[in-house]
């Protein structure tokens, strides 16, 4: 029996305290710091001072007498990155081309993107070590905000098909040469915003609902409109905060907060 529990006892992963109290609480990681910095906080009834201390999800964590206790469904990670044009979101590249992984480095070489941009357009992704927070986000029907420039005008057709949606046998306008899929289904977009409108280029700002391949280059180039510039400013309400281009943060308290809320309902 004894050699059991040891067994499981080792198996068992250690994090870093800041980060259990960030996932199982409403302070940041910084605040956790903070607070750990003030000799706050304890771990199985020994107040801690070292910063870098890991625990269990078992360890008896407080912070004064409130004891936080730990949430398996939310020991993840969620991270911002801003990504520029001209990098991959994978992993490796058969032609050797620059990816995001190259700029985020081998800490969050573990990380998976949540959803994809491709190598022209830029902004707002995010990563998580999380495979289910991947999927439900993924696959989710939350806010995606984006800023484009197309080269023409947008006519009654374009607006028409933003607020009415679209079905198309023919999709591959704006796609990849190598993508397999052909047709696809566009839903109503939930907000769109015309900047400004000629025949030489346009600017505006949409929000959809999905996250199909290329879905907004397919979108326009069926009306023969080129996606000049592809900007995706937010994701579910996560927004890039001045993060500079090329850099990554964590979520905001806030941002974790409101991530957890639509985790634990029922809605996709």
């Amino acid at each position: 029996m004894a050699k059991d529990k040891n067994t499981n006892k080792n198996s068992v992963e250690l994090i870093r305290l800041n980060k259990f109290l960030s996932h199982n609480s409403t302070y940041s990681r910084r605040e956790a710091d903070k607070l750990i910095e003030e000799g706050r906080v304890s771990v199985d009834g020994k107040v801690i001072s070292n910063l870098a201390t890991k625990v269990t999800e078992n360890s008896l964590v407080k912070i004064d007498k409130k004891v936080i206790k730990a949430d398996k469904n939310r020991m993840y990670t969620v991270i911002v990155y801003n990504k520029p044009k001209g990098e991959l979101v994978t992993k490796n590249d058969p032609q050797g081309r620059k990816t995001i992984y190259d700029s985020l480095g081998k800490k969050y070489r573990h990380y998976m993107p949540i959803g994809r941009l491709d190598y022209a357009s830029e902004g707002v992704i995010l990563l998580s070590d999380s495979v289910d927070v991947v999927n439900k986000l993924m696959h989710s029907n939350l806010e995606r905000i984006y800023k484009l420039k197309v080269d023409g005008e947008i006519n009654y057709k374009v607006e028409h098909a933003m607020m009415e949606g679209l079905e198309l046998e023919d999709a591959t306008s704006g796609a990849h040469e190598k993508s397999s899929i052909k047709s696809m289904s566009f839903a109503p977009f939930v907000a769109y915003q015309i900047i400004s409108s000629n025949h030489n280029f346009s600017k505006l700002k949409v929000a959809i609902s999905e996250g199909k391949n290329r879905e907004l280059r397919r979108f326009f180039g069926h009306f023969g409109l080129n996606v000049m510039d592809l900007k995706r400013l937010e994701f579910g309400g996560i927004s890039l905060n001045n993060l500079p281009t090329g850099k990554s943060r964590y979520l905001s308290k806030e941002e974790y907060r409101n991530l957890r809320r639509y985790l634990n309902s029922d809605d996709d």
